[in-house]
């Protein structure tokens, strides 16, 4: 599969008819990444953007997606409704994925804060997904979930951010899929200090980089 850099697909979002927007590498794609805001945070701010770009230019394909609405984010009760979220992510996926010039293409989610715990607990009931970034998330609100997902999974943490810190830890627990813990030092919940995010990116690039392409490989070699 080739495509330019600037080569966007728009996906009806299932359930909501909002769209959002795939967007492809240049050369050969490697993966398909969901990265997820759930708070009502603008899927186009700088955090979200830097991270897509960069998994762009390391080969992955992209969809960028608020899981609510504005409107919908001013009830803290839908930010914090975890099945809602991650029903939304998993259609969201399954949209993305017929749309993709390869629908076999290796999944993977990228989410922060409670859009994180909609990520595992969407993660939990698709056996496709292979490889979960959490950014400054909120792991812990997958509760149950947590145990039957599958998927690789990174947690990234403010060293400075020590409450969500500790609930990334007591997290760790319950995952029984290969896992880590990546503290940024000096860093607070938004990554804002110097060099902070750049680390995130980096983080996330290379995990995707072993979990995502090293499977893309291999259906390339039962293909051929």
């Amino acid at each position: 599969m080739t495509a330019p850099v600037d080569c966007a697909i728009a996906v009806t979002l299932p359930g909501s008819g909002r769209r959002g927007s795939l967007a492809l590498p240049a050369g050969q794609a490697q993966g398909l990444v969901m990265a997820t805001r759930g708070s009502g945070s603008s899927r186009f701010s700088r955090h979200t953007v830097l991270v897509a770009a960069a998994l762009r230019r390391a080969g992955f394909a992209t969809l960028l997606l608020d899981l609510l609405t504005k409107a919908e984010a001013a009830d803290c009760r839908n930010v914090l409704n975890i099945p809602l979220l991650a029903r939304r992510l998993d259609l969201a996926t399954t949209a993305a994925r017929r749309a993709a010039p390869d629908p076999r293409l290796p999944l993977g989610f990228f989410g922060t804060g409670v859009a994180a715990a909609a990520a595992l607990a969407a993660a939990s009931v698709r056996a496709d997904v292979a490889a979960i970034v959490s950014c400054g998330g909120r792991p812990d609100r997958a509760g149950p979930a947590l145990t039957a997902v599958g998927a690789a999974t990174l947690l990234i943490v403010g060293g400075r951010d020590t409450g969500v810190l500790a609930l990334n830890r007591a997290a760790c627990q319950a995952l029984h899929s290969e896992h880590r813990l990546e503290i940024i030092p000096g860093a607070t919940h938004l990554f804002e200090e110097p060099g902070a995010l750049d680390a995130v990116v980096i983080l996330a690039r290379d995990w995707f980089r072993t979990h995502l392409a090293l499977q893309a490989a291999e259906i390339e070699d039962h293909v051929f």
